[in-house]
């Protein structure tokens, strides 16, 4: 069984938890997910890594109840445990593998969306923790629905909220962010999307315009996460690939989206 130590609501209907994982925490990489399951009756929920601690052998999800596992999940408070929770699973980020001092030298733009803000800061904190500032566009609908802020504009270079009606920060699309960034200026070596598969498809079409090389986050159905059922398959360029084991992240440019 794997403790919840803390276990809070976010924003509306987005939910934070901290779990006690130690083998999971001692070996996961940002980029990476887990699959949960509460009980014996439960789905098997994927979910991605939003934190972690090693010594303290954590890891925090963050999660929106759309089906009925998801909305038991909610109900856990501190003190309750999952019964299963396996991982790291997946591929790290690609830049947790590259050379450090190539990194520092680049710009790079992450651009998220509603609850893809979770994933987007493991990220952004670990080029933080070395030495790589980065960019952060987070989107919502409203402001009460954005999430992780403090913790986003403590690691990222420039933090730039964005709100479909207005109510805070940029109004509009994270798109129409991006554009007036580069704009501005900016120029930006890599951009990494994480959200809604409709918004990371139109950010990919953006990008690819602005001839920026894009980096997104898959998120299809999964069942088994270990590349036997095949329900996660995408076309990426001429090739089949599995999210949970390929993945999840792919160049954005080559992602079959409509299939998808």
């Amino acid at each position: 069984m794997y403790k919840i130590q803390e276990a809070e609501m976010l924003a509306n209907n987005i939910y934070r938890m901290v779990v006690e994982a130690p083998r999971v925490a001692q070996h996961c990489l940002p980029g990476q997910f887990v699959i949960v399951k509460a009980d014996e009756e439960g789905e098997r929920i994927p979910l991605t890594i939003c934190d972690y601690d090693r010594e303290a052998g954590t890891i925090t999800i963050v999660f929106m109840p759309i089906g009925e596992s998801t909305k038991k999940m909610k109900e856990l408070k501190a003190g309750d445990a999952f019964m299963d929770f396996v991982g790291p699973l997946g591929q790290p980020s690609e830049f947790c593998s590259e050379d450090i001092e190539e990194l520092k030298k680049k710009k790079i733009l992450f651009v998220g969306g509603g609850v893809g803000a979770a994933p987007v800061y493991p990220q952004v904190k670990w080029l933080h923790e070395h030495g790589v500032d980065a960019d952060v566009i987070i989107g919502s609908k409203t402001k009460d629905m954005l999430i992780l802020e403090k913790e986003m504009e403590a690691v990222s270079g420039n933090y730039y909220p964005c709100t479909d009606d207005g109510s805070y920060g940029h109004a509009g699309m994270v798109t129409t962010m991006v554009e007036e960034l580069v704009e501005k200026g900016n120029k930006y070596d890599v951009c990494i999307a994480i959200g809604p598969m409709i918004m990371m498809k139109f950010v990919c079409k953006l990008t690819k315009e602005l001839g920026i090389p894009t980096v997104v986050s898959m998120n299809p159905i999964m069942v088994d996460g270990t590349g036997m059922c095949g329900a996660c398959r995408l076309q990426v360029g001429d090739e089949i690939k599995f999210a949970c084991v390929d993945g999840p992240e792919f160049d954005g440019h080559l992602v079959n989206f409509d299939e998808a």
